[in-house]
């Protein structure tokens, strides 16, 4: 009697706890399911190489901010621009699609409402959506005012098409169709509007998305304030081993302000990451700070400011994610490359949002909290129609892969190299009968990517009649300036004036 007496109290006292485990389990379901969405800060910058930071391993640019968040988030080290210039980049980094797809493979284009965008997948996800800074996506002149059914998704607003005059740079306020201008060096005064948004949000039921374009450290380079283009003196600086002698003193007299303008973005960079851990967002917040391209700088004889090229001065770029929830990822390393159409699939399912069916890069979310240096893949990198300054090279599909670069034209192979071997592109393995094999694996998966798109590689004349767009004739670009600056209307420019030009296949 005593033992059946003891049974029932212990069988008692399992029967609670387990009800009390059930409970537990539906209150911390309950708790998993109506928690706040993480914030998103998007940190996006212009014409910034990969290879231009000091955690990058740079000896000579000063970017202590950024080099300390490098060390709590995740780097992807073969981070790629998709089309390395900055409309085409913009446009699949908000769709998620390839140039091929959207049409937006030229600068300067009009991206249409139509094509679904990173903010308003949020919006409809309960974000609230802010912007600031160059957006370069609405292809109606670099100066006019851009209406709130135009800016795919973001609410706040305090940004412009396009402008690089970083002392003086113009914007619209919201609904205000007044061109105004920043008082001090942009990224600073951005920066500074930025953190008055997150401190007046930081506290609201529902998460956000602030996207923080900031247009330097494009050229112009003459116009880095002077307290940090003294902290480098041209002659000290360092060239890389494929910058010929032809280009060396330009490249260093670029590279002073270039230098001075990446200094400066760092500390503005800083001061928002600051904010956001004074307002004890950190651990909720995800972070990005990438760029939209690189620039060549010289380098393999093509002058400072270009980009569009295949080489890794153009197509790398810096790419940091913080999330939460990270841990012992601090600082991990990915070598496998990321292309841009990746960047929103990845952060959609970050957050638990479920990524559209149309959405062509690849979900990297389960390598970025299980960062694998050892693991590879093929990103696609593509020139269409290559325009402006770089009219007469060719159009070119590539291949990056945590080791090798692989492109090729209409014509055929152009470049494969070894970048662990060869960090500077300077031996183009092509033709050597050793290499036979690999060229033939790359041009394979670069093959088994196109395919998956869709892609027939045509020449730039075929995809320009496809998509309907005409080219000034001697400026062989998407003539902007066609449009009347800052006042929000289309100038009379007789014939010079273009329409719209939009991806609207014919």
């Amino acid at each position: 009697m005593k033992i059946n007496t003891t049974f029932a109290i212990v069988l008692a006292v399992l029967i609670s706890l387990s009800s009390c485990n059930d409970g537990n389990k539906k209150e911390l379901t309950k708790d998993i399911e109506t928690r706040k969405k993480p914030n998103i800060v998007f940190i996006l910058t212009d014409q910034w190489r990969g290879s231009a930071l000091g955690y990058a391993g740079n000896p000579d640019v000063k970017t202590p901010h950024l080099d300390a968040f490098a060390k709590t988030s995740v780097n992807f080290t073969n981070a790629v621009s998709v089309t390395p210039v900055c409309t085409p980049h913009r446009a699949a980094l908000l769709t998620g699609k390839f140039p091929t797809t959207t049409g937006m493979f030229l600068n300067d284009l009009y991206l249409p409402s139509e094509e679904l965008c990173m903010a308003e997948i949020l919006k409809e996800e309960g974000y609230n959506t802010a912007y600031w800074g160059k957006w370069h996506l609405d292809g109606h002149g670099r100066s006019t005012y851009i209406p709130k059914e135009r800016r795919q998704g973001f609410d706040f607003w305090k940004a412009l098409e396009c402008s690089h005059n970083y002392t003086k740079m113009p914007y619209y306020d919201n609904e205000n169709t007044e061109l105004k201008h920043w008082g001090e060096y942009s990224p600073f005064a951005i920066v500074k509007d930025a953190n008055q948004y997150l401190t007046k949000h930081a506290n609201d039921e529902n998460p956000f998305l602030a996207f923080i374009s900031i247009a330097t450290p494009h050229y112009p380079h003459n116009s880095a304030p002077k307290k940090y283009k003294d902290m480098y003196s041209p002659d000290a600086l360092t060239l890389n081993p494929n910058v010929p002698e032809e280009f060396k003193e330009r490249s260093r007299k670029e590279l002073q302000g270039y230098y001075a303008h990446a200094t400066a973005t760092d500390e503005a960079i800083g001061k928002v990451i600051a904010k956001i851990k004074e307002l004890n967002l950190s651990d909720n917040t995800i972070i990005v700070f990438t760029a939209d391209h690189g620039e060549m700088m010289g380098a393999h004889g093509v002058k400072p400011f270009v980009k569009q090229l295949a080489w890794d001065e153009s197509i790398r770029v810096p790419f940091l994610i913080k999330y939460p929830g990270i841990d012992k990822q601090k600082g991990a390393v990915i070598n496998a490359p990321l292309t841009t159409p990746d960047i929103l699939p990845s952060l959609l399912s970050l957050i638990n949002i479920k990524i559209p069916d149309d959405i062509e890069g690849e979900n990297l979310s389960e390598l970025i909290k299980n960062p694998n240096p050892e693991f590879d893949r093929a990103a696609l990198v593509m020139n269409v129609a290559p325009f402006g300054s770089n009219y007469n090279d060719s159009p070119y599909r590539a291949i990056k892969t945590k080791q090798y670069t692989y492109a090729r034209t209409p014509k055929g192979p152009t470049m494969l190299f070894d970048n662990l071997r060869d960090p500077y592109q300077m031996h183009n393995l092509l033709g050597k009968l050793e290499f036979t094999e690999l060229q033939n694996e790359l041009d394979t998966k670069l093959n088994v990517a196109l395919k998956k798109l869709g892609d027939d590689f045509k020449t730039r004349e075929a995809y320009l009649k496809e998509w309907g767009y005409m080219l000034d004739e001697k400026k062989k670009a998407i003539p902007y300036w066609g449009f009347d600056e800052g006042k929000g209307v289309v100038k009379d420019l007789g014939k010079r004036r273009m329409d719209v030009q939009s991806p609207k296949k014919k």
